[in-house]
């Protein structure tokens, strides 16, 4: 036992190189920010207890890709799936618009690209990475069933051998090729004009530029300017309410009337979901300075903006993207937490 502390340190270490990849695809598998770290942090209290019984067989990372998957499929049995507010009503005309949330558990969530991505040497590999994150992509994922889910992630997200698949799933070759081609069929009927739009990675000269006029336009508050940056049938979001909109003339009329209050506000850019996006700070008229808004998720095809997602959920969002829930008047810009 004297190496033991040494032994459990060292586990400890090599668990934790994996925990963003395993985040990453409990997210996938989830659609839940919270419950994905939740999931994680379950695999590796599951896999820290039950070393000694890992007979090396496979590796240490097929391992806790099986750990994670079970822990997965055990919280999908409820059969939620998460959503964004396109997947369940229609849109909202502005003239009807009304704020009517939904719980929690609803919704498709967003989440930090550095606490799912891990930085790989391949470039094309990253993109597909980025790509499989993005918020269309999750929500066609939350229409499979949860082991075809599993299946279609662990096969074209992660490149795993049908092989390799079968096994961590205790199935054959023959049914998890079947369950790849169902699920892809799945999603090929639900692909979204635009969703295969490339977003550079870094962002190329023009999607900066554009970026650049966007935050002019919204700080400004110029929906002129704003109309101009949007893509005609553009979709803008508000989870937790239900709402959506279409359109550049009902986006704009919404945030001139119930949306009047965000004038004035500072944005701070932040990478979400494979996707540019910023954390909204609106003034403050108790305290002065900026009070979180709105966590903005942004979609570019074409060089326009096709999407507009806002989440709204605060005090939830702001510490998963290690932002401040405060900025002083005369601060314009802020540093990203680590």
């Amino acid at each position: 036992m004297a190496n033991g502390t040494a032994t459990s340190t060292d586990l400890d270490t090599r668990l934790e190189a994996h925990r963003t990849e395993l985040t990453g695809y409990c997210y996938r598998m989830l659609g839940s920010s919270f419950e994905a770290e939740d999931a994680v942090q379950d695999t590796m209290v599951r896999a820290w207890r039950s070393y000694d019984k890992f007979e090396g067989r496979s590796s240490l990372r097929s391992w806790l890709y099986r750990i994670a998957t079970n822990v997965c499929l055990d919280m999908l049995t409820a059969g939620n799936k998460r959503a964004r507010p396109m997947d369940l009503t229609e849109s909202t005309p502005l003239a009807r618009a009304a704020l009517s949330p939904r719980p929690d558990n609803t919704w498709l969530e967003p989440m930090p690209d550095a606490r799912v991505l891990p930085t790989p040497d391949d470039p094309a590999e990253a993109a597909v990475a980025k790509e499989s994150v993005r918020l269309a992509f999750m929500a066609a994922l939350q229409q499979l069933p949860a082991k075809q889910r599993a299946v279609l992630i662990l096969r074209e997200v992660l490149a795993w051998k049908a092989s390799e698949v079968a096994e961590l799933l205790d199935t054959s070759v023959a049914s998890v090729n079947s369950a790849l081609q169902r699920a892809r069929a799945t999603l090929a009927e639900r692909q979204e004009p635009g969703a295969d739009a490339a977003v550079s990675d870094p962002l190329d000269e023009d999607q900066q530029k554009l970026l650049d006029r966007y935050v002019a336009a919204f700080e400004g508050y110029d929906m002129a300017a704003l109309t101009a940056l949007l893509h005609e049938d553009a979709v803008m979001t508000m989870p937790p309410f239900d709402l959506w909109l279409t359109g550049t003339q009902d986006i704009t009329g919404f945030m001139t009337t119930l949306g009047a209050p965000c004038a004035g506000s500072r944005l701070v850019p932040v990478q979400v979901n494979g996707l540019p996006g910023f954390a909204q700070y609106k003034p403050d008229p108790e305290k002065g300075g900026f009070t979180p808004w709105a966590v903005q998720v942004l979609e570019i095809s074409d060089g326009r903006i096709t999407g507009f997602h806002c989440f709204l959920d605060t005090q939830r969002w702001f510490p998963l993207f290690d932002l401040p829930l405060h900025l002083e008047a005369e601060t314009d810009q802020v540093e990203q937490g680590a």
